[in-house]
Parts: structure tokens; C-alpha cells; sequence
């Protein structure tokens, strides 16, 4: 068929959205796809149609029905200077975002952190976890499920993981049992991939094995909503998920007084009220002033699961005036879901942002660049943090809105 004579199938009903491939390449069933929808709604969408993503790379694998390109404004902030055990130098971050400020707010916070010797990161775990639901006779045969599941993390991993990955590793299990359901936390590692389709694949595969061993325990679930994805929750907060990252730095008196316009003190005390105190009256799992945004910009210039920002955003700003009267200042990161190859990142535009800060693709050995990457976004993040903090302490956020946000 025809271009036009698809299009009008389309319009009409004939062809179904996601049926066009069959009728044409898809690059072609791309730009079919937004002439019906012009035609049908009465709009142009001119810009939607301009785009350097190639469909044959990202349909099927990326995206579905697509119909082109959103594109947001990407900004980059630094240089930063990371004393770290993978990432050790001065980087620069690709930001996306539509939100007047941000960037620049975290451009100082580099320009200071830089300034005062740079930022200090620490990794302290990394793992990808997912957690069917089975269902058991009774609350005693799920603790015996439990157990055996403990016991036989080797044998599994032989069994069930290594037939499906050759990247993933089941490192360990953390088993909830409610009633007669049991919930298997299983963690994995996962090397440079987020690796979220991994670690689901290969549960799968675990329950296949456990089904076998218990025939009178039924798979329900393959996420029983105890992994946790994509939602708020204390699980993650407290234990942990993807990469568990610290960063930390002391800045000169000097420093806070002339680049960031306040003092220790007052900075130190914002934080207290407003990150610790007003968040415990929220209710809230993030103790912090605005990780979401960096998080964000970050994830979406770079391809990742823009959906893990809910989790990205959990964590705790401290600050505390030094004996010797400057500021010490840090973000903890529990749940920080990021990788550098597979999903999003094979996008050549956030490939693009990815090797801006050298991180693109696998690393030698395998897992070094998420690890890296990791720890950028932890000092970009305390970048943030520290510049909104000052912002706030000195009474300039504000100002910074109406000279840049609006």
C-alpha cells in the first residue's frame, strides 16, 4: 500500500495504531502515525515530527505506536570535582529540565564545591532486587519455603539465574511472610544495566525451580510489591535499592560567606527546620530539599527509567558547623536506580549526555560505570542541595525565580 492510502486506514479504523509496521517500515509507521492523528484531531504537529532518533533503533525496544519526539531543554552544570572510588576528577552534568533555575542553582553548587577541594563519594551497596509472591498452605510451610530459599542462593544461581543472564548474580534473599503469602526480596547484581528486566527474568526462572521443589506452593506474582518499584515506601528507604551512595564535603567559612552570600549556621539551621523537621511533620521519605529535581533532570537527559525518580528522590541532607566553624554538608542516597547500558541509554541522544561524563556503555570490569555514574549524580545532587539550602538561608530563592523562572 501506499503512504496516504495507510494513513487513511488508519483515520478510518482499518488499520489498528500498532498494526502499521505490518504494512510498512518504521520509519514510515512513524510519520503514518502522526498524519492520521493530524488528521483526525485537526492539529499539526510539526515539531513532534522533527527528530534525529532513528525509529528502527528505538521501536520495539524503546517505544510503541511512536509518533515522534518530545524534546526538553538539556544544560549542563559544572565542572564538579569528585573525589570518589570510581568517579575522580572534574565532570561535567548533562541536566534536562524546563524549570527556570535549576541548572544555575546547581552550577553554583559545583562552582562551590569545586572551589572548596571538591566532593568526597562513598558506594556503600549496590543491588537490583525483585520479589515474587507465593502463595503457601500455612504461615509454617512458607517459613520452610523461607528457609530453604536462604540456604540454596548457590544452587539457584546454577539452577535458574545463569540460564537466563550471564550478567546477573543472586546474591542473597530477605523473605517477608504475611499469613500464608510469602514475598521473596530476591537481590541481584546486575554489573552496568539498571537491571530491572534481568532480575525479573530471572526470578521467573527461580520460581520455576521452587515450584518444582514445593508442589503444594503457588506462584502467584512475579512482583509482589515488596521489590520496591517505582513507589514510595520505607523499604527501600531503609534497606536499599540499585545504588546506595554517599556524598559529603567541608566548605571554607570563607567560601559559604562570599560564592553562597550566608554563613555555616544558617545553612546548618534551614536544614534542621525545614529537611529533618518539617519533613518527619510530612510525613515525607525524602529529608531533603529537592533531590527529585536533579534526579530528574538527570534520568531524563540520560535515559534512564524515568519512573525510579520516585525512589531517587528518598534521602537525607545533613549539615553541621565544623570545630573549626565551617560547613560540613552531605546527602545519602538509599535508592538510587541507574545504569549505563540497556533501556533508555542506547538512545543516541542520552547515549550522548551519558559520555559527556564518560560514562557510556560497560565498563571495565563490568559494573565500574554505573558505579561511577552513581556517584556523579550523588555529587550533583549535594550540589543541588547545597546551593537551594543558601538560596533559602540568605532569602534569594525568590529572586532566583523571577530573574530566572519566569
Amino acid at each position: 500500500m501506499e503512504f496516504e492510502e495507510i494513513v487513511e486506514k488508519v483515520v478510518n479504523g482499518e488499520i489498528k495504531l500498532h498494526q502499521v509496521e505490518k504494512y510498512t517500515d518504521k520509519r514510515t509507521a512513524t510519520e503514518v502515525r502522526r498524519k492520521a492523528l493530524e488528521r483526525k484531531l485537526g492539529i499539526k504537529l510539526e515539531h513532534i515530527g522533527h527528530y534525529s532518533i532513528d525509529p528502527e533503533q528505538v521501536i520495539g525496544r524503546n517505544i510503541e505506536n511512536m509518533i515522534g519526539v518530545v524534546q526538553i531543554p538539556m544544560g549542563i552544570a559544572g565542572p564538579l570535582k569528585i573525589n570518589g572510588e570510581y568517579a575522580k576528577g572534574e565532570f561535567y552534568i548533562p541536566l534536562a529540565t524546563t524549570e527556570g533555575a535549576l541548572v544555575a542553582s546547581v552550577n553554583r553548587g559545583c562552582s562551590a564545591l569545586t572551589e572548596a577541594g571538591g566532593v568526597k563519594t562513598t558506594l556503600i551497596d549496590d543491588k537490583m532486587t525483585r520479589a515474587p509472591l507465593l502463595k503457601c498452605p500455612d504461615a509454617r510451610r512458607a517459613r520452610e519455603v523461607a528457609n530453604w530459599v536462604k540456604n540454596n542462593i548457590d544452587y539457584l544461581q546454577e539452577k535458574a539465574v545463569s540460564k537466563v543472564t550471564r550478567h546477573g548474580k543472586l546474591r542473597g534473599v530477605k523473605p517477608f511472610i504475611v499469613g500464608n503469602n510469602l514475598y521473596l526480596r530476591f537481590e541481584f547484581e546486575t554489573g552496568d544495566a539498571m537491571g530491572m528486566n534481568m532480575v525479573t527474568i530471572a526470578s521467573e526462572e527461580i520460581m520455576k525451580v521452587i515450584e518444582e521443589k514445593f508442589p503444594d506452593v503457588r506462584y502467584l506474582a512475579l512482583s509482589g510489591n515488596l521489590c520496591v518499584d517505582k513507589k514510595p515506601n520505607a523499604t527501600n528507604f531503609i534497606l536499599g535499592r540499585g545504588k546506595t551512595v554517599i556524598a559529603e564535603a567541608i566548605i571554607p567559612r570563607e567560601i559559604v560567606e562570599k560564592k553562597l552570600k550566608t554563613t555555616p549556621e544558617l545553612i546548618a539551621e534551614v536544614n534542621y527546620r525545614k529537611n529533618l523537621v518539617g519533613s518527619a511533620q510530612a510525613g515525607s521519605y525524602g529529608f531533603n530539599a529537592h533531590f527529585g529535581n536533579i534526579v530528574g533532570a538527570i534520568f531524563l537527559a540520560t535515559g534512564q527509567d524515568e519512573a525510579q525518580i520516585t525512589e531517587g528522590s528518598h534521602g537525607i541532607t545533613l549539615a553541621e558547623v565544623t570545630p573549626e566553624g565551617d560547613l560540613y554538608i552531605s546527602i545519602t542516597m538509599p535508592s538510587l536506580e541507574i545504569g549505563t547500558v540497556g533501556g533508555g541509554t542506547r538512545v543516541p541522544t542520552q547515549r550522548e549526555a551519558l559520555s559527556i561524563m564518560g560514562v557510556a556503555g560497560g565498563g571495565e570490569p563490568a559494573g565500574t560505570n554505573a558505579k561511577k555514574f552513581a556517584e556523579i549524580v550523588a555529587g550533583a545532587v549535594l550540589a543541588g542541595e547545597l546551593s537551594l539550602l543558601a538560596a533559602i538561608a540568605a532569602k534569594h530563592l525568590a529572586k532566583a525565580h523571577k530573574e530566572l523562572g519566569r
